[in-house]
């Protein structure tokens, strides 16, 4: 004769957890102006990696992070993390396209890549001598190359877009604290890139 209280209490407690899941996805989403909202639906098909190697990006392997952020004559990064960047070197170019990113990366996760992010990114030799601009946003740098991933020689311009992950130092900013990469394999904790030249 208990069992109808208890059933009750029990399908109660499960609309309260599901009315949470929405909630609890919305939190983790950021909130976006109108043309970043449009970018990002455009993007969403990159949720699976496997689409994206599909479409010409390619995993540079390992999961990024700057826990100590950037000093002086380095790039100013806050302490956080990037993730694993997957690059397109056939968008690489001039002119930057609000839909084609040179680069996506991926938040590992257990045994699956989350989307997070995607960054424009442009070599100093194609910019002509000034900083590339997008979103009426300005690319960071000039900068040296992310090493070890990188070749230092590789000067350039690049602007990380959070769409996917919110990020408590702000949507544009080049790492995000909330970011986490596995304590083992292709992991590297890098020192901020160092200020470049542009080349003329």
């Amino acid at each position: 004769m208990q069992f109808r209280p208890f059933a009750q209490r029990a399908a109660a407690c499960a609309l309260v957890v599901l009315a949470a899941i929405p909630q609890t996805t919305q939190a983790q989403s950021p909130t976006l102006p109108a043309e970043l909202q449009s970018v990002r639906k455009l993007l969403d098909k990159y949720n699976d990696p496997v689409v994206a190697v599909h479409d010409g990006y390619l995993s540079t392997l390992g999961c990024i992070s700057y826990p100590n952020g950037g000093g002086e004559g380095a790039m100013r990064y806050a302490p956080g993390a990037m993730g694993v960047h997957f690059l397109n070197m056939g968008a690489v170019g001039p002119t930057l396209d609000p839909a084609k990113p040179q680069v996506l990366i991926y938040e590992p996760q257990g045994d699956k890549l989350r989307l997070v992010a995607a960054e424009w990114f442009m070599p100093t030799e194609v910019a002509g001598g000034k900083a590339p601009a997008i979103f009426g946003q300005t690319l960071g740098g000039p900068m040296e190359g992310h090493q070890p991933l990188m070749p230092p020689g590789l000067h350039h311009y690049d602007l990380h877009v959070w769409l996917w992950k919110t990020n408590p130092e702000g949507v544009y900013s080049p790492t995000n604290p909330a970011v986490k990469c596995p304590a083992t394999g292709y992991s590297f904790a890098e020192a901020a890139p160092k200020m470049a030249h542009p080349h003329k």
